[in-house]
């Protein structure tokens, strides 16, 4: 009886000592959430009378040596104890004036109790109901970073690391406007993270492992750029050709030196299948965690940039002509040597800011009209049957002159979010963006907006201000996905970005990662681009002579 009773007693022991021990990324992920909440929430923190960054790199070392929730919890109970009193200002009102966005709201995991004790989620719920409070707003003078300095971390040291870690993940978890449409949760982004950050042996591998955390925004505005990135701070070598993927094979569209491109026999309609003995399908898999894109459509189009770039000057290119697959040796140039036309100065067809195409229907490019040139552009195409606004690029902010024309009356094209620095997480709807004016004589022709993957940003907000117009119709294929301003991120060796508010239809339809929808799907073709033609704006001429 005394050997069961044993027995049954070393197996209970046994089970709450397993149940209680935690790992060392649960204990860092968790710690990375609570040292964030506190950032954010806790009126002493977040008010920016404590060096927090410093807090967390002395408590670190205790964190490491725990073994258990109990442990763990204590410490962190402790360390919110030694803040000093929170005052009771509970229940905090909600504001009249705003509207809640929040789908990205979720503070579920302060009542985790695989790694928190009771006593430490209490703390944390009542610091959240008597959080930090400000008046502060995305503006002239906003700091992302919020009370720390960033710029100049070691990240050969462990514990910068994962200081940088800590910041980056909490700056996206509360501030970032698009958390919610994420392929990937952002709390498994960090579990999965963790361990990376912490085994990697150098700077190169670290700023590879926060590029691959940044790719999983999944937001076209995404940037990471690494500034001692030889490939293209100078040493790059480069295709001397613009090119599009269709079809898993890269397809030349413009000669952008002529000389080199001669020498090699390329010409626009050429059709590329491997680089270096790899497929195209290859490369687009293999670069598929280092850049971060709204949808498939932009994730081509910045892979592709990345493809066209060599560390070497030496490229094998296979092409595919009439049907047989042929390698070349190319030497590839530098930026300069690549982008250059030397035969003849201006071969490159001169583009015009608006004109007067066949069966009087006018055409204007957007990326080189400027402020100036609208009055001349309404004043040419007023009295055409369409008007075709070729956004398929980055237009130079023409929106607003541009819409007084198209529209009989002021509208609301697009809604915002913001994030509410008062309880952090969570987003709130604010007035619209209008275009347009009373203008009795405003055009009454058909509207026709040519998008497709290069249309980002501006240039899908702009589409949303002219399908305002009410005779609009957008023709071509789908757009970037990210619309809003940018919030930059500057460091010592690198730099990145995402999309700072949150943009959508007035009726609250979403844009980012769909991005304009449109109303009539047109993509290039091989044989259209082989052939010359602009398959996308023939399709709208078809259209505004047959409306179908």
């Amino acid at each position: 009886m005394k050997k069961i009773t044993l027995v049954v007693l070393l197996i209970f022991s046994q089970t709450i000592f397993s149940s209680t021990k935690i790992t060392e990324t649960e204990k860092l992920a968790a710690t990375c959430k609570v040292w964030g909440f506190l950032k954010y929430y806790h009126p002493v923190v977040a008010g920016g009378k404590t060096n927090w960054d410093e807090q967390l790199l002395e408590k670190l070392p205790k964190i490491e040596k725990a073994q258990t929730k109990e442990e763990f919890s204590l410490i962190l109970e402790n360390w919110i104890d030694d803040l000093g009193p929170v005052k009771e200002i509970a229940p905090i009102p909600e504001p009249k004036d705003k509207k809640f966005f929040d789908k990205n709201f979720d503070l579920s995991w302060i009542n985790n109790d695989k790694v928190f004790s009771k006593k430490l989620s209490k703390k944390l719920k009542f610091i959240e109901e008597n959080r930090f409070q400000t008046t502060e707003e995305i503006g002239p003078g906003y700091n992302p970073l919020k009370n720390g300095d960033y710029f100049n971390l070691k990240f050969d040291n462990k514990d910068s690391r994962i200081l940088w870690l800590f910041m980056y993940w909490n700056l996206i978890e509360y501030r970032f406007p698009y958390k919610y449409v994420m392929d990937q949760k952002w709390n498994v982004t960090l579990d999965k993270t963790l361990p990376l950050v912490l085994d990697v042996k150098n700077e190169g591998e670290f700023y590879e492992v926060v590029r691959k955390m940044s790719s999983k925004l999944d937001d076209s505005h995404v940037e990471f750029f690494i500034y001692n990135n030889k490939k293209y701070e100078g040493d790059g070598k480069f295709f001397p050709a613009r090119c599009k993927i269709i079809e898993d094979k890269i397809v030349v569209t413009e000669i952008l030196a002529d000389s080199l491109a001669q020498a090699d026999d390329i010409k626009v309609g050429d059709v590329i299948t491997k680089i270096n003995d790899k497929t195209v399908k290859e490369l687009i898999t293999e670069y598929r965690d280092l850049f971060c894109a709204s949808n498939e459509s932009f994730y081509l189009k910045k892979v592709l940039r990345e493809i066209l770039v060599s560390t070497s000057d030496n490229v094998n290119v296979e092409f595919l002509k009439e049907g047989k697959y042929t390698t070349k040796a190319m030497v590839w140039h530098d930026f300069h040597d690549s982008h250059r036309n030397e035969f003849k100065k201006g071969a490159k067809k001169k583009k015009e800011k608006f004109k007067l195409l066949d069966n009087n229907i006018g055409y204007v490019d957007m990326e080189i009209l400027k402020s100036a040139n609208v009055p001349s552009m309404i004043e040419a195409l007023k009295s055409t049957k369409a008007i075709v606004f070729d956004l398929r690029n980055y237009p130079k902010g023409t929106y607003a002159e541009i819409a007084k024309f198209l529209n009989a009356e002021q509208k609301t094209f697009a809604i915002y979010t913001y994030p509410d620095f008062s309880y952090p997480g969570r987003f709130y709807w604010t007035k619209g963006s209008v275009c347009g004016s009373e203008n009795k004589e405003n055009y009454k022709g058909k509207v026709i907006v040519l998008l497709n993957e290069d249309s980002l940003s501006q240039s899908e907000w702009t589409a949303m201000c002219f399908q305002t117009a009410g005779n609009t119709t957008i023709i071509g294929s789908q757009t970037a996905g990210a619309d809003g301003n940018v919030t930059e991120l500057d460091f010592k060796a690198f730099h990145t970005r995402y999309s700072g508010i949150g943009v959508y239809y007035p009726d609250g339809r979403e844009t980012q990662r769909i991005g304009i929808v449109p109303d009539i799907e047109v993509k290039p073709t091989i044989k259209g681009i082989q052939e010359g033609k602009d398959e996308v704006l023939d399709r709208a001429l078809v259209f505004i002579e047959t409306g179908k």
